[in-house]
């Protein structure tokens, strides 16, 4: 994993600023220890920048920025490519010449041969900046699902590009005014919705979006979609378009053999599990005693008899029945793998609170599980580990896979529903929030559509309560911007199939805003490189047919190793991961007993960045 940076003076001819490149490089330093790089064009219009976490090919060869052989191409990236060998033999097949064993020499020939259409053919996590010397362009691409980081700012004549927002909020002339939507986004839901940022002037790239920037200006453009997958893969929004093969339009089989389903998730995970294991440094594995770590490790242990567990244990639930020690440890010996256990305690979160504040690359409500899991990895010393991140929004193990159908059909029923509960609302809100849950006075006005449902289910604030605690103007003007409710409808448009409809919504608001980008910050603060085999596009493409026809379970998910997981651990009841997070980071700090709690911490942080 690596930090990126990118300054291209697309409409003058003004020359990069090196310091300032080196800079924004620099600050990212936690992103990449292992090396640095830095190339600037002759005319100076373009530079490239580099730190480099190493973890393909370990030697000098693998150095970025690279270039191809004439010097044509050049390329700076982060992430990791898991098809990158059947490329890259693809590629030599057709007379390409490799000097490096590394993916990154893989898409400098793959956009040789194929140009921006080559993100077509990647399956991984990536953000990568590409200048077209023929073309005299900058071509920029993020991942299907977001899962490595990519921000840009566009000045109007210079595109800058970065893998952190802080990263490029110390270029001058780049416009780091409060962006209202922003600022109203972090409160609607404890994270700043994307594309959105703080900084009026720096904007995340869309996952799954293409960047290219010439003397024409800078365009985006979409090359692929979760909602748009998942749509492809519900026979319920088929219509006549179904196919008469019984296949979806993705091409997956529609089988009624339950035996059969049950061999092609196995068939999926383990070709996920295995292209995730790609590395030429060991790969471990957070373990816990939930089904996601534990099936995962259970279908590692097939491809590798090397395989490394870490678990975090708390001192404080030692014997208790928070402890899930004793469990991972279990499963460690039952799939024999080389297995450590690092114990933290309040204190140690106490001491933790103002580096894990500063590794914050955007506010957030969360995160510090993360950051621990991953200090405790790289102090176990793995460079590389996988997550089981993923599975609850692909099997549909939260609440809100029932509660928001339910909500819908029953509320959705009542004609006027919206506007008889808006009156509602005004009139009971004053008096609930009082009581209980402020949400309950919108359960009407909300309940009539899944993405008014989803912000029910997901806010952290309503909307009616946002002027309580921002600027009733900036409020009214971020919301605008914000378009939230059409965005979330959006999300779910040409999807019939409630499971899949709420997969959409979790992945691509909750999972990608907040779960995603808290593990990216915290493992980049620890030089620590996180995989999520359950966050895979290839494998969403598989498994969504078979989940809208089958109802999968994380509990077939989990009866998909050869070796069985332990059977209590298969029927025990989903339980969370429940540490005090926050107010053990407050421990000891009287000063700042209003930022207890959920709501308490959120505007805490939010005054840490403004």
């Amino acid at each position: 994993m690596c930090g990126i940076a990118a300054t291209f003076r697309y409409g003058k001819r003004g020359p990069v600023d090196r310091d300032q490149l080196r800079a924004m490089r620099d600050g990212m330093r936690a992103r990449g220890p292992d090396d640095e790089g830095l190339w600037v064009s002759t005319d100076e219009r373009v530079g490239l920048a580099h730190r480099r976490l190493s973890i393909i090919d370990l030697s000098p060869r693998g150095a970025q920025p690279m270039a191809n052989g004439d010097g044509s191409l050049r390329v700076i990236y982060n992430g990791e490519i898991y098809n990158y060998q059947s490329i890259r033999d693809d590629l030599e097949a057709q007379g390409y010449e490799f000097q490096s064993d590394s993916d990154t020499e893989v898409l400098l020939h793959l956009y040789a041969e194929k140009g921006r259409e080559m993100v077509h053919d990647l399956r991984g996590m990536y953000a990568f900046a590409l200048w077209d010397a023929e073309r005299e362009g900058l071509f920029a691409a993020r991942d299907p699902y977001g899962i490595k980081p990519l921000y840009v700012a566009d000045t109007g004549k210079t595109l800058h590009v970065a893998s952190q927002v802080q990263a490029l909020r110390g270029v001058d002339e780049i416009d780091t005014s409060k962006n209202p939507a922003g600022h109203v986004g972090y409160f609607l839901w404890g994270h700043v919705p994307e594309p959105h940022t703080l900084y009026e002037g720096i904007r995340a790239v869309p996952a799954g979006h293409t960047v290219w920037a010439d003397a024409d200006g800078v365009q985006q453009e979409q090359f692929a979609s979760i909602s748009e997958a998942l749509a492809a893969a519900d026979p319920a929004s088929q219509g006549t378009h179904s196919h008469t093969d019984g296949r979806v339009s993705n091409g997956t089989p529609l089988t009624t053999d339950e035996e059969a389903v049950q061999e092609e998730l196995r068939d999926a995970l383990l070709d996920t599990v295995r292209h995730h294991m790609v590395a030429d440094v060991d790969v471990g594995l957070f373990l816990s005693a939930g089904l996601d770590s534990a099936t995962l490790t259970a279908l590692a242990s097939e491809v590798t008899d090397r395989l490394r567990t870490v678990t975090l244990g708390f001192g404080e639930f030692r014997g208790t029945h928070h402890d899930e020690v004793p469990g991972a440890e279990r499963l460690a010996e039952r799939y024999d793998t080389d297995h450590q256990t690092v114990w933290v305690t309040q204190q140690d979160f106490a001491d933790a609170h103002d580096d894990l504040l500063a590794a914050m690359d955007q506010p957030t409500n969360d995160g510090a599980n993360s950051y621990f899991v991953s200090k405790v990895a790289r102090e176990a010393g793995l460079k590389v580990a996988l997550s089981g991140l993923g599975g609850d929004e692909l099997f549909g193990s939260y609440p809100s896979f029932t509660q928001i159908p339910r909500l819908v059909s029953t509320v959705g029923a009542v004609p006027g529903a919206a506007t008889i509960g808006k009156g509602l609302r005004v009139v009971t809100a004053p008096v609930i929030k009082r009581m209980t849950s402020p949400k309950y006075a919108g359960l009407l006005e909300y309940g009539t559509d899944y993405g008014r449902a989803y912000l029910l289910r997901r806010g952290l604030y309503m909307p009616w309560e946002l002027p309580e605690v921002l600027d009733p103007d900036l409020v009214q003007e971020g919301w605008e911007e914000l378009q939230t409710l059409a965005r979330l409808n959006a999300t779910t448009d040409g999807i019939g199939n409630e499971h899949l409809r709420v997969t959409a919504l979790d992945s691509c608001w909750y999972m990608r805003n907040q779960l995603l980008r808290d593990t990216d910050w915290a493992s980049m603060a620890h030089s620590l490189e996180v995989r999520t085999p359950l966050v895979d596009y290839t494998l969403l493409q598989r498994l969504a047919p078979l989940i809208a026809t089958h109802g999968l379970s994380k509990t077939d998910m989990a009866r998909t190793p050869k070796h069985a997981l332990p059977g209590d651990l298969l029927d025990r009841p989903k339980s969370g991961f429940w540490v005090p997070m926050r107010e053990w980071l407050l421990a000891d700090r009287p000063e700042y007993a209003d930022a207890r709690g959920r709501r308490g911490w959120v505007k805490y942080v939010y005054d840490r960045f403004t």
